[in-house]
């Protein structure tokens, strides 16, 4: 079956938000299986925005909508929706009640115009919007399908995950499932090289590398009926990526991030850890902290951006500053020994370099980054060059120091 995407909204077209919606849906909808050729924006003009519905109504056979199903007069999806489709208007007691309940909850008074979101193309499905106002709807004529949903991301993403994905999964029972395969202390070009083999005789499931900061991530995707078969069609390519990448794969779900997999074998080892970061400024503990629960392993953290800071906060030796500088594998060392010991943690991490743009010399040139790892008695650190600007090299900083984090623990 094929979908369309038409996203309604002034402010698109302008430039004055950005269209995740159109993003979201596509991948939703391909991991269903379900084939997309057109994407479409349209301002809130009536005419216009018929003309563009009545266009992916003829070619394709489910035509999704976002936005435009709010209380005021630009607000035309679902009147123009229901036009197309030749569905008058009748209110819906359900939707008004459910409106009514919503204004009560949050202590507001309900104005008239609100009323207009409970009026609904006669016969279509009605679905609940658990985070708004503006009910989802579902039309259906000739074999043809419009799916509108409300357009703020945090109302359509909680509704397509809910109601709509799965009504979509019962159209087209033959799925895309997918597995993210993340790989850490490995670059793009190196892991590809690594898997030629893989993709070049690919068919179903196929390996699609993508890369992030200080990460390669592979989506396995398989296309089968039903979620077991295509887990035992994808259970052998992984397999076979686990043999070739080892331990550099940190995880195979796609919403694990690193800093989780290291906070979980933090709690798993019941050990601590701390930071001391120069040019990072942060960055390090502040990914750590995004985790629920890191508090069971972060207590506390330095940010040492001056060398009186570093020598007051971490003991850092004034000689070792002034001979070898900030930016050098002994102060790096030195920091990550002492945020340890000034923390009573078992493990830290520490940064210190040149981000840029201005700072760097012959000798210690700009993306010039050192990275030292305390393990329970043992320090090292490594030299990392980095190439992009500020923020891409404090970036790419904290990604590798994550990354030594994990190796300590693995």
């Amino acid at each position: 079956m094929t979908v369309e995407f038409v996203c309604v909204g002034t402010e698109i077209l302008l430039g004055n938000i950005v269209n995740t919606n159109a993003a979201y849906l596509a991948e939703q909808c391909a991991m269903l299986g379900l084939s997309c050729y057109h994407q479409s924006v349209v301002g809130d003009n009536e005419e216009r925005m018929e003309e563009v519905i009545r266009q992916a109504v003829s070619r394709s056979d489910i035509v999704i909508l976002s936005g435009g199903l709010g209380p005021t007069r630009d607000d035309l999806t679902k009147e123009v929706t229901a036009k197309v489709f030749g569905m008058e208007l009748v209110e819906d007691p359900h939707s008004r009640s459910r409106i009514e309940a919503y204004f009560q909850k949050s202590g507001r008074q309900i104005t008239e115009n609100n009323w207009k979101q409970a009026m609904v193309p006669k016969g279509a499905i009605v679905v609940d919007n658990d985070n708004g106002t503006a009910p989802g709807l579902i039309l259906c004529k000739d074999g043809k399908r419009a799916v509108l949903l409300p357009g703020p991301p945090n109302e359509l993403i909680p509704m397509f995950e809910k109601d709509i994905r799965p009504y979509l999964n019962r159209l087209e029972p033959e799925g895309i499932y997918s597995k993210m395969v993340k790989i850490c202390g490995s670059g793009e070009s190196k892991v590809e090289s690594l898997i030629t083999d893989l993709l070049e005789k690919q068919t179903n499931p196929t390996i699609a590398p993508y890369a992030k900061t200080g990460e390669v991530h592979l989506r396995i995707t398989a296309k089968a009926a039903g979620e077991e078969k295509a887990e035992a069609l994808m259970k052998p390519v992984i397999e076979e990526l686990y043999r070739r990448f080892g331990k550099q794969i940190f995880t195979t779900e796609e919403e694990v991030t690193l800093e989780e997999t290291v906070v979980s074998l933090l709690k798993e080892q019941h050990l601590t850890v701390t930071t001391a970061e120069s040019c990072s400024g942060g960055l390090t503990a502040g990914r750590l902290l995004n985790v629920p629960g890191a508090s069971e392993v972060y207590r506390e953290g330095y940010i040492t951006y001056s060398n009186e800071a570093k020598e007051k906060l971490l003991g850092v030796s004034h000689d070792t500053l002034m001979t070898c500088g900030a930016v050098s594998e002994e102060t790096a060392c030195q920091m990550a020994e002492g945020a340890a010991k000034a923390a009573g943690a078992d493990l830290a991490v520490s940064v210190t370099g040149v981000a840029g743009p201005d700072g760097g010399t012959e000798e210690k040139p700009v993306g010039l980054v050192y990275i030292g790892c305390y393990n329970r008695g043992s320090v090292f650190a490594r030299a990392f060059h980095f190439s992009g600007n500020r923020a891409k090299n404090r970036e790419q900083a904290v990604a590798k120091a994550l990354t030594m984090l994990r190796e300590a623990l693995i």
